[in-house]
């Protein structure tokens, strides 16, 4: 498969892990070795700032995992940029990813707080992954910011709802030039594999792992479903190439509805 590329840096996974809902962190370094990722996100909140040995920053560390802070609790744009350079401080990194969401019971981003938080830490220098709805506008908009990626939803985080967002994120990953990165609701291996196979650059998945019988062989599960998912895409789906056959510009965006 080819590389994936964030920020600059070149990864031979396409699966970005979440550290939360796992026993132990013995438990979540056994998970994230099974499933071959290389970078992995987690609360500023949730970790120790300040001696980074607890069961969270440990392992990754030990694992050589590239780290993707995460901005979860914070209910404005303003705690959100807090968050983040407390965690470029703390954690020598300027990757980030911005989530804001005011509603601790459903944890759906706002829209305009999350775009006035990526508008501020792109001018700070950091490099922003934006935990967004899947909106086509919101996304382009994202991306003349300067995002390193856009994060649509594809159902409710933690959810494992699946792909219900499936039709917009078709048109995101179609007219957005950044990497589209699928975040929230994937439930199944298959379900990544959808993602990959319709062009996304990546997709990050906690609870269907953390939340499963057997984490580390979901891992695996997941592991194999990106791969198999990204050569799809590579080789060329057989629908592909149908759409591209159809006859009139509206004939080729129903059949990629359809597909």
């Amino acid at each position: 498969m080819d590389k994936l590329v964030l920020a600059g840096q070149e990864f031979d996974s396409r699966l970005i892990v979440g550290t939360g809902k796992y026993a132990s962190g013995q438990a979540l370094a056994d998970s994230i070795k099974a499933s071959g990722s290389q970078i992995a996100t987690m609360a500023v909140k949730r970790v120790d700032m300040e001696h980074a040995t607890d069961d969270i920053i440990k392992p990754l560390r030990e694992l050589g995992v590239t780290l993707m802070p995460n901005t979860s609790g914070a209910r404005t744009a303003k705690e959100a940029v807090y968050a983040a350079h407390l965690a470029r401080e703390a954690l020598g990194t300027d990757w980030i990813k911005v989530e804001v969401h005011p509603d601790q019971k459903y944890l759906l981003p706002d829209t305009i707080e999350t775009y006035e938080a990526c508008k501020q830490l792109v001018a700070d220098g950091f490099k922003v992954f934006a935990y967004c709805q899947a909106d086509l506008c919101l996304c382009k908009g994202l991306e003349e910011l300067g995002v390193a990626a856009v994060m649509p939803l594809g159902s409710p985080i933690g959810s494992a709802k699946g792909l219900q967002t499936e039709p917009f994120l078709k048109l995101i990953l179609k007219e957005c030039r950044c990497p589209v990165i699928v975040d929230a609701g994937i439930g199944a291996p298959s379900e990544a594999a959808r993602s990959l196979e319709m062009g996304a650059a990546a997709v990050m998945v906690n609870t269907a792992i953390a939340a499963s019988g057997d984490p580390v062989v979901m891992s695996r599960a997941f592991r194999a479903a990106c791969e198999a998912g990204r050569l799809g895409y590579e080789a060329g789906l057989a629908s592909q190439f149908e759409t591209a056959r159809a006859t009139s510009p509206m004939e080729q965006f129903l059949n990629s509805l359809k597909d």
